[in-house]
């Protein structure tokens, strides 16, 4: 028996896309604004995952919460213009969900990216692919790894969870697959060490071309 799931929830960031150098430039931008130290991209690689303000925070650890609250303000004045800075689609990616798709495998998107940000970025670079559901932060509601948004993806598609593949970049999207009862994909060509995808114990990918054998790969036990 093969592992093709009924649908698919993909992160966005480090998943789909390389976003980090329009990132990198609009954090830097808003840190210069405050008179803080700016950071390498190398850095601010590693403070992408749990959503805006804790980019921020992380960017920033000696600032108060009201200082990250300025900061973030302005990282998202100047990301609505920085995030065509090198933002591109990761190589197969394009291929790969076309290829779901004519499958007919529904496709979402699930970020913790701000969701008009999400919604933009979906539409400028995936314009062919028909995501069932987008989804980026919006005020009030949970971030991952909570499950909440998770389900009411699955409850929209009307699929149970266990049958709804969660493919992302992180420590945080195998914690959220975990607690929506979904199974987890990782993939290492985004913004997390190898090494503690690994000990998850979920399986991790290097490249986007081997996510359909993968899925059509006989589970190891059958």
């Amino acid at each position: 028996m093969s592992r093709v799931p009924r649908a698919i929830i993909f992160d966005l960031d480090g998943t789909l896309v390389e976003s980090l150098p329009g990132i990198a430039t609009a954090l830097n931008r808003a840190l210069t604004a405050q008179g803080l130290p700016t950071h390498e991209e190398s850095a601010v690689r590693r403070f992408i995952g749990n959503g805006s303000w804790m980019l921020c925070r992380r960017a920033a650890p000696n600032r108060d919460d009201p200082s990250i609250d300025a900061i973030e303000t302005l990282f998202f004045q100047e990301y609505t213009t920085a995030w065509r800075e090198g933002t591109h689609p990761f190589p197969g990616i394009v291929l790969l969900l076309e290829t779901l798709t004519a499958q007919g495998i529904p496709l979402a998107v699930f970020s913790n990216k701000p969701h008009p940000f999400t919604i933009d970025i979906v539409a400028a670079l995936f314009p062919t692919i028909p995501f069932t559901t987008v989804l980026g932060h919006q005020p009030d509601a949970p971030r991952k790894p909570d499950p909440a948004r998770a389900l009411e993806i699955a409850a929209t598609l009307q699929l149970p969870p266990a049958d709804i593949l969660f493919v992302g970049d992180s420590t945080v999207d195998f914690e959220t697959a975990h607690n929506a009862g979904m199974p987890p994909l990782l993939v290492d060509w985004g913004y997390h060490d190898h090494a503690a995808l690994a000990a998850t114990g979920a399986p991790v990918l290097s490249s986007a071309h081997q996510i359909l054998p993968f899925l059509q790969a006989p589970h190891p036990n059958t």
